[in-house]
């Protein structure tokens, strides 16, 4: 007998070889229905796997992001049937699940695929889903692997090469082989709609020097329901592109003299930016903040000591050479050795200590051009960053500080359904990482305490830390239900030692601070990028570029129009007047487009009055009202909106 244990700590005894399948049945027929994937002991198994010792088992079903994961990774499986069935010549190379489907990287020869086959490899991976095929794993020695591919796919047989004898496995289902290393769902059934989403171009191993493949994406869902209304959220999140409504909005713009991947900032975007960058200098003065400016290089030798050079500088912008001989310098990558140096300008005493240096600092990283994404991936891009310094004693309640400015910052902006992520280092992997191990431990417990005392609802992830220490992010769900990672707050010890940072203890002797690095925004582009498509480009009031726009009935109301503009920005609300000689429909249809939220008409009676007609966004009417009455409508609103802190 061998005993599980579930995730709820019940403790169930069972055969020696019982199969997860077989314990959820035990739990609840009904619940072993839904279960499509399973782990034990911290490692992704099989439903029909033989349990041959005690531990703890966690059974999945759809409704689990692992589960979802393992029906994805299993539809790509049948999507690379598909695809050897529909084009002989294909060649395989990797194809894993992702945050929303999957796909698969091949190599078609000859062959192209494009919107027209769609239809036909959806229909094929029905086809081949029905056949009620099982996922069978099956171990394999390197020199059984290498036999099979040889010949016919220099990818895999690749892929075979790297890997050591004992941990090379095949998956069958149907008439298919696979090298895989398991998770799957229990058999292609299960699969009951597709869609294949979009094919683009992939070099092999993301190198731009290798062959380009063919990356075909899918999604599939148990239920022909669910797949529709996924896509319908697709029209949703098309309507809602952030690069669309930018360029409709007149936010920001790109081009190509400038370079890929550098935003340029239009004045309605600079000045979005303006009101986001002083909401939060505001809080963080209220915080005890200082501000700092960095220059935009430093020299090589900074990013060495920090360790971002060994670790980012093939990947990023290469030095730049001075007429000095040996003088190397580089676009700055990261804010923080900046600040190190900013706090080793001084000595300070304990009694000095937090210090708090914040700076929205521009920052450049050479991500390749076929990973560029309008706002989203960017090469130049400025973080709300800063940076605290503080004492061990001092670290709990400064981290907690800043937890409480980050859930200011979602709460003013409209950001309610969050998760936080604890990200931890991989123990497997140590080189990805520097410092001390005893500190790697005490800067993780220190994340974990603080996330348990502010009660919030976190989920640990191993081997997401930073190079440099661990780190809480926080995942926030859009209007869409899609999870992107919002602001992070990071504990570290390791900087300090590189840079011999010191502070002067109550025993006179000298003490390494611990560093706190933190963005609640995260990078200003990417933040205005989900923003943008979260509220499809209608801000919280109190951020909207123009708050209203008058619009005159015709040019014999022009100075009224003026004169309410006028008494608009005396008491700071933002406004514009539209005085073209355009009809007044026209007039509303575009500034329904721009979003503006209220529209405002004067005309003949407006103008006896000295009222205005007041319009909402999406057609509202608010009737005739005082200007003064406006006002205070719009001061309710923001006030409402924008959240106090502390």
């Amino acid at each position: 007998m061998i005993k599980i244990t579930l995730p709820d700590g019940s403790v169930r005894s069972f055969d020696k070889d019982v199969t997860p399948c077989e314990v959820a049945v035990d739990i609840s027929e009904g619940f072993a229905r839904n279960v499509i994937s399973a782990k034990f002991n911290d490692s992704v198994v099989e439903t029909t796997t033989p349990l041959t010792t005690d531990g703890s088992l966690t059974l999945y079903t759809w409704r689990d992001d692992a589960g979802k994961k393992a029906f994805w990774h299993s539809s790509a499986h049948v999507l690379a049937q598909a695809l050897e069935e529909l084009y002989p010549n294909v060649k395989l190379w990797v194809g894993p699940a992702i945050d929303n489907g999957f796909y698969y990287d091949v190599d078609l020869g000859d062959g192209v695929i494009s919107e027209k086959d769609f239809k036909t490899i959806e229909n094929k991976m029905i086809e081949i889903a029905r056949g009620k095929h099982e996922f069978k794993m099956r171990e394999v020695s390197k020199a059984d692997a290498l036999f099979y591919y040889e010949g016919k796919n220099e990818y895999k047989v690749d892929l075979i090469e790297n890997l050591e004898d004992g941990t090379i496995s095949f998956c069958d289902h149907s008439s298919f082989t696979d090298l895989c290393r398991g998770g799957h769902i229990p058999n292609t059934s299960i699969i009951k709609a597709v869609k294949i989403l979009s094919v683009a171009g992939a070099y092999y191993k993301g190198d731009e020097n290798e062959k380009q493949l063919t990356r075909v994406y899918g999604i599939s869902f148990p239920k022909q329901k669910e797949l529709t209304e996924y896509l319908h959220l697709l029209e949703e999140a098309k309507k809602r592109d952030h690069r669309k409504l930018g360029k409709e909005l007149e936010l920001f713009t790109f081009s190509q003299k400038v370079g890929q991947g550098l935003p340029l900032w239009l004045p309605k975007g600079a000045a979005l930016r303006e009101r986001l960058e002083n909401f939060l200098k505001a809080a963080q003065k209220k915080a005890g903040y200082e501000m700092v400016v960095s220059p935009h290089i430093g020299q090589k030798e900074l990013y060495v000591t920090s360790g971002h050079y060994a670790k980012y500088g093939e990947d990023s912008f290469q030095p730049i050479k001075t007429p000095k001989e040996d003088e190397e310098f580089l676009l700055k990558p990261m804010n923080c050795p900046h600040h190190c140096e900013i706090y080793n300008a001084k000595p300070y005493s304990y009694k000095e200590l937090p210090k708090r240096f914040a700076e929205f600092g521009t920052v450049y990283r050479y991500e390749q051009s076929g990973e560029l994404h309008g706002l989203t991936r960017v090469r130049g891009f400025t973080q709300d960053d800063a940076h605290i310094f503080c004492t061990p004693d001092q670290l709990d309640t400064e981290f907690k500080e800043v937890i409480d400015l980050v859930l200011y910052v979602f709460g003013s902006l409209g950001f309610e359904n969050f998760t936080a992520q604890v990200s931890l280092r991989d123990p497997e992997n140590p080189d990805k990482y520097i410092g001390d191990d005893a500190l790697w431990q005490k800067a993780e417990e220190a994340i974990l305490n603080a996330a348990k005392d502010k009660e919030l609802d976190y989920v640990v992830e191993t081997g997401e830390a930073a190079f440099y220490g661990p780190k809480l992010d926080f995942m926030v769900k859009d209007a869409l239900g899609r999870q992107w990672q919002l602001g992070t707050i990071q504990v570290d010890y390791t900087l300090p030692e590189r840079f011999d940072l010191t502070y002067k203890g109550s025993d006179n002797e000298l003490h390494r601070p611990v560093m706190i690095h933190r963005a609640p925004f995260g990078s200003m582009e990417r933040f205005v990028a989900i923003l943008l498509e979260h509220t499809g480009g209608n801000f919280p009031l109190w951020l909207m570029p123009e708050q209203a726009i008058i619009i005159s009935i015709s040019e014999k109301y022009e100075k009224y129009a003026e004169k309410v503009l006028n008494l608009l920005e005396n008491d700071e609300i933002r406004a514009l007047a539209d005085n073209r000689n355009e009809t007044v429909g026209k007039k509303i249809r575009e500034a329904e487009m721009q979003k503006f939220p209220f529209m405002i008409i004067v005309g003949e009676q407006e103008a006896q009055d000295e009222t205005i007609t007041v319009r909402e966004h999406g057609g509202e009417d608010l009737g005739t009202i005082s200007v003064m009455d406006f006002v205070k409508i719009i001061k309710e609103r923001v006030n409402k909106s924008l959240k106090t802190f502390k």
